[in-house]
């Protein structure tokens, strides 16, 4: 059975684009890059039930730059490139092979089933000091949308509804329980003071028996290479994930 591609469903959502819509943009991105794609709804479809799982380059090269954001991104694997390695016979054999990834123990860990259902439209508030600015503290907010399939959630922040203005936000996650682990990736305003820098790190949170907060702690690199950590909290502010719904958060958060 297919893996829906809830990635890509969340940035899409997160860009308040129909399938019809999103297919559009790639289309036209696919125009002005010169390298015209046939995009449609269907196709569009095809990824976000995970019946397709590898766009073909032309449709990837769109896909970036209509959503901002590398194809790893959007919850397509990886391109894995297969290495030649001298065989020590006089011959060349590939060292690794891009049909699979090992499963430690040659089976899958078990997990736990998710305790509910927390797809909808969250306040994400994190904090963070700035060496730069005399070691001030201060807070990212935005209005994220989250799905989830099964033990996995993603989600991708509304394209005006963030704090500060053009730094969207895109979580990976995984519930286990009451516990919630993955990892976040910003892309900071090319106008602001990170000037365009995009960040990146783990985090964990657990799960309030309400379904309605999680709270946790972000790591992420800092600029002089080093390891900083932070307070993380989601606060549910909407079950609904219909286009109205979408529409009225896609503001700055207060």
């Amino acid at each position: 059975m297919a893996t829906p591609n809830g990635t890509l469903r969340a940035v899409r959502m997160g860009l308040l684009m129909s399938q019809d819509e999103f297919a559009r943009a790639i289309r036209q991105a696919g125009d002005q890059a010169g390298a015209p794609n046939d995009a449609s709804k269907r196709l569009v479809q095809r990824w976000e039930s995970g019946t397709t799982t590898a766009p073909r380059p032309v449709y990837a090269r769109a896909l970036e730059a209509v959503t901002g954001l590398p194809i790893e991104a959007l919850g397509f694997p990886p391109v894995t490139l297969a290495r030649i390695a001298d065989d020590g016979h006089g011959g060349h054999d590939l060292q690794d092979s891009p049909l699979g990834v090992p499963v430690a123990n040659g089976s899958p860990t078990p997990q736990t089933a998710p305790r509910g259902n927390y797809s909808g439209i969250w306040l994400s508030t994190y904090e963070y000091v700035s060496s730069g600015r005399g070691n001030q503290v201060f807070t990212g907010k935005h209005h994220v949308v989250l799905l989830q399939h099964g033990n996995r959630l993603t989600g991708r922040s509304l394209p005006g509804a963030s704090l500060n203005p053009d730094s969207p936000l895109t979580l990976d996650l995984q519930v286990d329980g009451s516990t919630v682990t993955g990892t976040w990736t910003e892309q900071t305003a090319s106008e602001g003071y990170y000037r365009g820098a995009r960040y990146f790190g783990a985090l964990q949170m657990l799960a309030e028996p309400t379904g309605r907060r999680m709270a946790g702690k972000w790591v992420g690199f800092g600029k002089e290479f080093d390891v900083n950590t932070g307070p993380w909290e989601l606060r549910l502010l909407d079950s609904s994930t219909d286009k109205g719904t979408l529409a009225s958060y896609n503001r700055p958060p207060e």
